[in-house]
């Protein structure tokens, strides 16, 4: 890190617009897709000159435009980083998978922020803007973590993105108005705060301040197979290569296994990775779960003691967020002979997991294997989804604690005796009642629980409305949890 060397006598710029290039469209003639995001940052310096005394000739905001790569530019963006006194991110899709967006953020809030003054409760100097919609979308933890009302911008901009406002003139003023807005939240977080002027760091080498990829998109493909040097002496090696990872097993239909399930996971919205097996076992076992998964398994590699014994310990494991697909060329006239012998060997080492496999709507490989790139093309998709599914009913966050049972009238009067008096201590149920002479020299005291009294205990021999008596959804304040809704809902009324 060097200094940045700032003149105090120098106008810092209000702020920094933080985006994601979008990429030109692949039809001939198609515009520039960033000309929108240019007209916004120009509506916006605009805005914020008409409410600021920024003096003529100093530069109110700064955007990339170039996006130029090389010492020079990083240099420039570090610069600028380093010295707005506001950071203005543009929310999308693109933008939380970018890596150099998530390099910026992490520059400018490297700098301390301080409220301006004892009344201020402002601690961020970051002004987010909804360029698309997110609710679809999880916000990194950096993101998620502002508190930030989108809504004050308007109920047009807050649902449908600034970018649309932008785009259709039916939402012209709606547009206006955010922008007005957006330039107002500006100038008031760079007054409420305190942003030192930070030090220029080196850009290329930091890290991003998001996931840039979700752990549901990744998709960790590990391969269980042997590689030439290892091959037993009955095995034909024209199916394996140099690495574990080269096993072609349809050879010579298509690409190695694990190549070829990668284009398909592309095609499924994931980011995949190859990874052996032998690589990755002792972490799966260990339930560190960092994301969806496919291993793909040469039952030849089960002939071996040392793997067949690590897949068992898998397979105990109940890792379900990994799901497991068996190539077995029908064609291959080795598999062909033995087909009998390794499907027994895959059936007594993967035994919780062939119970486990029930006929469902995502379907079932079989016990018999993928016979053909054809079957594996089918079964790859159903298999990645499952595992991504498993994936995310683990990860789901659960209820921090239940909610409250509701208070018993009933229970509180069977504990205390009948309510509480004016001096807060419990009465007794007869109370207010005074005892009476009962004709033999003795005294009673009448209850208050005749009639329908909704106190009284209940009396086996009374006549009971059917209705009530059957009514699934009604409280009678008994249980502490009757009439309740389940977590997460309300329940019938």
């Amino acid at each position: 890190m060097t200094d940045r060397g700032w003149d105090e006598d120098d106008a810092r710029p209000y702020f920094f617009l933080s985006y994601a290039h979008t990429p030109k469209a692949g039809a001939r003639g198609a515009g520039d897709p960033n000309h929108w995001v240019r007209q916004l940052y120009r509506d916006l310096c605009e805005a914020v000159l008409q409410i600021t005394t920024v003096p003529d000739g100093v530069a109110v905001g700064f955007m990339d435009e170039s996006m130029h790569q090389g010492e020079l530019w990083a240099e420039r963006l570090s610069d600028e980083l380093a010295t707005c006194r506001v950071f203005v991110p543009l929310y999308s899709p693109r933008y939380f998978n970018s890596v150099p967006c998530g390099q910026e953020w992490h520059a400018f809030t490297r700098r301390p922020v301080y409220p301006a003054n004892l009344d201020s409760e402002r601690t961020s100097g970051i002004v987010p803007v909804l360029w698309a919609p997110m609710s679809r979308y999880r916000l990194p933890n950096v993101a998620s973590e502002l508190q930030f009302n989108h809504a004050s911008f308007g109920p047009e901009y807050a649902t449908e993105g600034l970018y649309a406002l932008m785009k259709l003139s039916y939402f012209r003023a709606s547009y206006e108005l955010a922008v007005h807005r957006l330039a107002a939240r500006i100038v008031q977080v760079a007054e409420e705060t305190v942003i030192p002027v930070g030090r220029r760091l080196e850009f290329n080498g930091l890290p991003s301040a998001f996931n840039v990829t979700a752990p549901t998109k990744q998709l960790r493909i590990s391969v269980l197979a042997y590689h030439q040097n290892e091959l037993p002496a009955d095995r034909n090696p024209d199916y394996y290569g140099e690495r574990r990872t080269d096993w072609h097993p349809y050879r010579p239909v298509g690409s190695p296994i694990a190549q070829h399930a990668v284009r398909l996971a592309r095609q499924l919205g994931f980011q995949p990775t190859v990874h052996e097996f032998d690589d990755e076992v002792e972490s799966i076992i260990g339930g560190n779960a960092e994301a969806p998964g496919l291993l793909l398994l040469d039952r030849w590699a089960l002939r071996d003691p040392r793997r067949r014994e690590l897949v068992r310990r898998f397979d105990r494991s109940d890792a379900a967020w990994v799901s497991i697909l068996e190539p077995f060329n029908g064609d291959d006239p080795e598999c062909a002979e033995r087909a009998d012998e390794l499907g027994d060997l895959s059936d007594e080492t993967l035994r919780i997991t062939r119970r486990a496999s029930r006929p469902s709507f995502l379907g079932a490989t079989g016990p018999t294997g993928l016979h053909t790139l054809e079957d594996f093309d089918d079964a790859l998709p159903r298999a990645a989804m499952k595992a991504k599914y498993a994936f995310e009913g683990r990860t789901r966050a659960e209820p921090e604690e239940p909610p409250a049972p509701r208070p018993s009238l009933r229970e509180a009067f069977r504990r205390g005796g009948g309510g509480y008096g004016p001096d807060g201590a419990p009465e007794g149920p007869f109370e207010d009642e005074p005892p009476e002479p009962d004709g033999n020299g003795r005294t009673t005291r009448r209850s208050r629980n005749n009639g329908d009294d909704p106190y009284r205990e209940p009396n086996p021999h009374r006549e009971q409305d059917p209705y009530r008596a059957h009514d699934p959804h009604r409280d009678d304040g008994d249980e502490p949890d009757d009439g309740m809704a389940p977590l997460g809902g309300r329940g019938p009324r």
